[in-house]
């Protein structure tokens, strides 16, 4: 009787932890549905605010720093080279997988400068944040989204360090795609920040 136990508990306990895995994953990936549902919310606000606002007598066009296109072409390229990086997990290509989500890293990083870039330019014009109501959105919402695409160069920059330490398992970990779901996400929403600023208002 105590083989049969012993062998039931031996055959269990996997499912057990598979069991474990899974639930974590679910948990992982509605945690991430519900931050993303609050940023959406936030900017849903922000873009609602900036279009009644712009119908004030004192509302001013605002031209956009051609370096704007530059941050959006380093956006687009880093969701690809991001993407490298998960099929390379997903394919056990941890070497691979530590090298393009490097690139995605430095990608992040240029897109960052290059909105400070677009952030002094405006200011040697002389435009500042409280210059006027659009100059005042344009920083409010570029600087909010360099926030959020910081966190997400901070969760590569983890990830690539979690992987040179072996603690990344193909199959297992599911952080890869997580942060791959948010940096696309904040990608997209980059897209819609540069719709709204230039077509709108």
């Amino acid at each position: 009787m105590a083989k049969v136990s012993s062998w039931t508990t031996g055959a269990t306990a996997p499912i057990d932890a598979a069991r474990t895995s899974s639930d974590r994953r679910h948990i992982n990936r509605l945690g991430l549905l519900v931050a993303l549902g609050g940023i959406t919310m936030l900017f849903a606000a922000f873009t609602s605010a900036y279009i009644v606002r712009s119908g004030g007598g004192d509302w001013t066009a605002l031209e956009l720093p051609p370096v704007l296109w530059m941050s959006t072409g380093l956006i687009l390229v880093s969701s690809l080279t991001l993407e490298l990086a998960r099929r390379a997990f997903r394919d056990r290509n941890l070497a691979s997988f530590r090298s393009w989500s490097a690139a995605t890293a430095a990608l992040g990083t240029g897109f960052l400068a290059s909105q400070y870039a677009a952030w002094l330019s405006l200011n040697e014009a002389g435009i500042y944040l409280q210059s006027h109501p659009k100059s005042s959105f344009f920083f409010v919402l570029t600087g909010v989204h360099a926030v959020h695409l910081l966190a997400g160069v901070v969760a590569l920059l983890a990830l690539f360090g979690l992987a040179a330490a072996g603690r990344l398992v193909p199959g297992r970990s599911d952080a890869p795609t997580l942060t791959a779901i948010y940096w696309h996400f904040v990608g997209g929403l980059w897209i819609y920040l540069l719709a709204v600023l230039s077509l709108l208002g």
